[in-house]
């Protein structure tokens, strides 16, 4: 049986762009939804789907603030949301639910990364509650107003190479690596994004989780210049100096790559990066490419889904 991580050859790679990836596709009357689609990838992520004729609603813990960076962005509304806090979760879901509308397009984009040792909701170590346990609810949350055949695409990073699942300390209760949650965190998405494929079939809901690539971005707040230095990202002068790094209108590019492209239509459930279907790579060592076999598991995938519905008491399809 081939596996369903194989390349398609879609004609996109590293260096394409999200403008044209979308080349030639008409978003017109379509409704997407981007948490944090004021800032870094989610930006170029606007920018990209509002220019092919996309609405835009910008989920933002400050939307204040994301209406400035939106500024001149056309066919874009913001709303407010704080995936760390579940009560803003609820409430942002609600607001739009009862507003209607359905989502054609949904882009679980925000996260932290490597931030210090920090608990949100019940005790939650914060990447997981926040890259994770956050989209979960939103995702589960914003259900009813899911247009069938709706795409759902959430960002998980090359980062998911570095930690699968810890089953017995999912909270890190019993020391704490910033990069070892960070990865962990990745690993959730892709295995969220590949059980809510599953769930999704009976409407015709497509997920995926995509590798953007790496990007400098202020996904980096939380790293100081001596760190991305010492791994040879970054110049003395704040400048990217590593060649596998991308510009944000290529980052954006697998995301909106996932959310449209006809190749693929009816198949959900997959890792893409560089504009592509991702190959499996267990390779002993993390690499830049490729999707652990344990970050796209239906066992697990479903595992992690159980278990965040227990955490949050959130389960669309209980």
């Amino acid at each position: 049986m081939q596996d369903i991580q194989t390349p398609l050859n879609s004609g996109f790679g590293f260096h394409s762009t999200a403008t044209e990836v979308l080349a030639g596709i008409d978003l017109s009357g379509k409704l997407a939804i981007i948490s944090g689609g004021h800032s870094g990838l989610g930006l170029e992520t606007t920018k990209a789907l509002t220019g092919a004729g996309a609405r835009v609603l910008v989920l933002a813990r400050n939307p204040e603030a994301a209406r400035k960076a939106l500024e001149g962005v056309q066919n874009v509304e913001v709303d407010q949301l704080d995936l760390a806090d579940q009560t803003s979760v609820r409430a942002c879901a609600e607001r739009f639910v009862a507003s209607g509308r359905k989502a054609d397009i949904v882009v679980c984009n925000a996260a932290v990364m490597a931030n210090p040792e920090t608990r949100v909701g019940n005790g939650w170590e914060s990447q997981f509650g926040t890259n994770h346990l956050g989209h979960y609810a939103l995702v589960n949350l914003l259900w009813p107003a899911i247009a069938p055949g709706a795409r759902i695409v959430s960002l998980s990073s090359m980062g998911h190479h570095y930690c699968a699942m810890r089953w017995d300390d999912v909270q890190f209760n019993t020391g704490y690596d910033k990069w070892l949650a960070y990865g962990q965190s990745k690993t959730a998405i892709a295995l969220f994004a590949k059980h809510l494929d599953t769930l999704g079939q009976a409407k015709g809901v497509c997920s995926f989780s995509v590798h953007p690539g790496k990007i400098y971005t202020p996904l980096q707040r939380h790293m100081d210049m001596g760190e991305m230095n010492a791994l040879g990202w970054l110049n003395d002068k704040g400048e990217v100096i590593d060649p596998t790094f991308k510009i944000p209108p290529q980052g954006a590019a697998t995301t909106v790559w996932a959310a449209t492209s006809p190749l693929l239509d009816g198949k959900g459930g997959l890792y893409c990066e560089d504009c592509d279907v991702a190959a499996r790579d267990d390779s002993p060592q993390p690499t830049e490419t490729g999707v652990r076999s344990y970050a796209i598991d239906p066992a697990q995938a479903e595992r992690l889904w159980n278990l965040s519905a227990q955490l949050t008491g959130i389960n669309a399809f209980a």
